[in-house]
């Protein structure tokens, strides 16, 4: 008895400090928001210029968040239009992907079939004006607004086509509804195997990659690719669901723990599998996150398939929409993710920053093994490692240069203008006649070359001197070396055309044969899906799931 005596006042105890502590959290609560009301109060009476107060206020708030995770944020009601199509892959528009440049905004990649892609415009077009608006001076954003609308509704835009004739061109538009497919490329590898870019998971992802499953294994596919390399995730029932295309059904793939036992919750597949024994190989990167990596990890977990590419972003954090008043939302992180082995896939503790605010990735020597269901080890605090690693050359700074500053856009943009066909995409490559006209095509006048070599001789020449190495004979071999180090555009640009040619060609391709050719003329050298091929098509794949 006074056992449960002593253990009854305890409890009265703990439920008195905890009633404490919720009424002085609640009160810190208070007493912050009436300070931070009263200070902006007192900067709108008295600051010397006038305060754009919804501007102020969302840096205010934009701050906050972000000191949280990069992932919870506020959305106004002006900016959900684009939260929205994230989710649905839907919006009303032209159909088109626009890019700010010096010059102003471009359209950059017309979807197939799309209005804008009917009504005639092309990548590099400048627009110009938007019904009776110019646009000079608009940021994309602005631009963007003005092009979206209701399905149905007609707008006029006006153009500035580079490298042709007629350069000012006037089209009229009809506005549809946007579907943004999540899977732009489906077909056939050699030797039987299936292959599926799923690029977004949506709400209309599952039915898109089932359809595309089953089509390639009616059409004979003895192994199925699934490429989620530079998907950045989306929504987790999608993910949820496509993987139940390849589990049995009811089997757990997911856990998601929030603040408290309450907001635990379980993950099933719930849809009828198409095939639960193909061979299956999914293609991770860097890029590769959240949604994406918890596909990638069931399918490692559960002994489903083999994992190749790199290691993927690390992103075990669940955001879930809460409404706000005047129409806003809350984008808020709720819950941490952990796939079937246990293991929690997030790389940054946002929770533990360094003095200075910043945060790190978890070192490996701090991460824990798991084991999947057959027992291989698995680490967690980091992405996903995949069971076959494929070392890709780094992008060096003149391929990056070519690509950053729009040389092989706007060179694929001419050629497009000046060649009315090619061939098919699977056949399309750059010859030497096309690389030569690619390499005039560039002024090295405007070429914003990082001349690495030579920076680094004029820094070790600095460094002679303040260290007092530098007199006539070191002198004469800086002047040696510097001459040896000296670049020339043109001898770099053949020395780095392994490197630039499949952009070039990704480009080039994309102005006939769209995104789909694009992904297509990619395959033929894809170093990633060769190996996949390979993998599943010969006993390694067996090897590496039952070691």
């Amino acid at each position: 008895m006074k056992k449960l005596t002593l253990f009854a006042a305890a409890l009265i105890v703990l439920s008195m400090l905890a009633s404490a502590a919720t009424r002085s959290k609640k009160s810190d609560i208070s007493r912050n928001l009436d300070i931070f009301n009263s200070l902006y109060k007192e900067l709108q009476t008295f600051y010397v210029d006038s305060i754009d107060a919804e501007k102020s206020i969302n840096t205010a708030i934009a701050a906050m968040l972000n000191d949280i995770d990069p992932y919870t944020e506020y959305i106004p009601a002006k900016e959900q239009e684009q939260f929205r199509t994230m989710t649905t892959g839907e919006y009303g528009g032209i159909g088109s992907v626009i890019q700010e440049t010096p010059r102003g905004v471009i359209i950059a990649d017309p979807y197939e079939g799309s209005p804008a892609q009917r009504a005639g415009l092309r990548p590099g077009d400048l627009i110009v004006m938007i019904d009776s608006d110019s646009v000079a001076g608009w940021k994309s954003s602005k631009v963007s607004e003005h092009l979206k609308g209701q399905n149905g509704t007609m707008l006029r835009v006006l153009v500035n086509r580079p490298y042709v004739k007629d350069s000012i061109l006037s089209f009229d538009i009809k506005r549809a509804k946007i579907q943004i497919p999540s899977v732009p490329y489906y077909g056939m590898l050699k030797d039987n195997v299936g292959y599926i870019s799923l690029n977004t998971f949506s709400e209309k992802s599952y039915p898109e990659v089932r359809e595309a499953l089953e089509k390639l294994i009616k059409d004979g596919a003895k192994g199925i690719v699934l490429d989620l390399r530079s998907n950045g995730g989306g929504l987790v029932e999608s993910a949820v669901q496509i993987l139940g295309l390849f589990l049995p059904k009811g089997t757990t793939v997911l856990n998601t723990r929030g603040k408290g036992v309450l907001n635990e919750k379980v993950y099933k597949t719930s849809v009828a599998p198409v095939d639960t024994k193909i061979p299956l190989a999914v293609l991770i990167d860097g890029a590769s996150a959240s949604a994406s990596e918890i596909v990638t990890g069931a399918i490692q977990d559960l002994d489903r398939g083999v994992v190749i590419g790199n290691r993927s972003f690390g992103k075990g954090l669940v955001q879930s929409t809460r409404q706000l008043p005047y129409d806003g939302l809350l984008k808020v992180t709720i819950a941490k993710y952990y796939i079937p082995s246990g293991r929690l896939i997030q790389a940054i503790d946002y929770s533990h920053r360094n003095p200075d605010g910043t945060v790190a990735r978890i070192p490996d020597s701090l991460t824990t093994v798991f084991h999947t269901a057959g027992g291989r080890e698995v680490r967690d605090g980091g992405g996903i490692t995949p069971d076959i690693k494929i070392e890709l050359p780094e992008v060096n700074r003149l391929t990056y240069n070519v690509v950053r500053d729009n040389w092989a856009f706007d060179f694929a943009n001419r050629y497009a203008a000046t060649h009315s066909s090619i061939p098919a995409p699977e056949e399309f490559e750059i010859t030497d006649t096309i690389y030569e006209e690619f390499k005039k095509f560039i002024d090295p006048a405007r070429f914003n070359y990082d001349k690495v070599c030579e920076s680094a001789v004029d820094q070790l020449r600095k460094i002679a001197e303040a260290e007092g190495y530098m007199n006539d004979s070191t002198k004469a071999q800086f002047d040696v070396l510097a001459g040896m180090m000296k670049h020339d555009l043109n001898h770099d640009l053949d020395i780095n055309r392994k490197n630039i040619s499949p952009y070039l060609a990704g480009e080039i391709v994309s102005r006939y044969y769209h995104q789909k050719g694009e992904i297509i003329n990619s395959l033929r050298n894809d170093q990633t899906v060769d190996t996949a091929v390979t993998v599943l098509t010969t006993p390694r794949y067996n090897s590496i799931i039952h070691p």
